[in-house]
């Protein structure tokens, strides 16, 4: 079932609709969305986890001979915490447009996708992985910019 929002200029998604004919079908809509909103606590707790990661790996890296440095291979085990925790709070971001306006986030979703090829881009390890491994993962980012740009490009502002 879609609806025109007429003022965002979005369509609308009511993939759970509260109110249905058959009183089974509202029910388990209902569970559903309650299992959203489990799944929206749980992914402020990871968040709160992995600001906490961020915290020690930089703690551990720091108080590690030769003291207060960080070599190439901390600040990128270090941008990868960074990354995780951010990845996390756009998927935080996606449950919640979803449980508050039924909107699909779909340029949200390729943007979370694209932070989280980023990280992977952010933290390979050059030396143990094949070239195919490298332009699979050229390939997915090229995918996922090209469809950011063409979602940015259509969005009427």
């Amino acid at each position: 079932m879609k609806m025109e929002h007429e003022d965002q200029h979005e369509t609308i998604h009511e993939e759970l609709p509260e109110q249905h004919e058959d009183p089974l079908i509202r029910a388990l809509h209902r569970i559903i969305r309650a299992a959203v909103r489990v799944l929206a606590v749980l992914m402020v707790l990871v968040i709160i986890w992995g600001i906490g990661d961020v915290i020690y790996v930089l703690y551990q890296r720091l108080l590690s001979p030769p003291y207060l440095l960080l070599n190439i291979n901390d600040i990128f085990a270090t941008f990868g915490a960074f990354m995780a925790v951010l990845i996390a709070i756009e998927i935080f971001i996606n449950i919640r447009l979803y449980l508050g306006t039924n909107v699909v986030p779909i340029r949200l979703v390729v943007a979370t996708a694209l932070m989280a090829i980023a990280r992977k881009v952010i933290v390979l390890d050059l030396e143990k992985i094949g070239p195919d491994y490298v332009l699979g993962i050229a390939a997915v980012v090229l995918a996922l910019g090209i469809t950011y740009w063409l979602l940015s490009k259509n969005r009427p502002d």
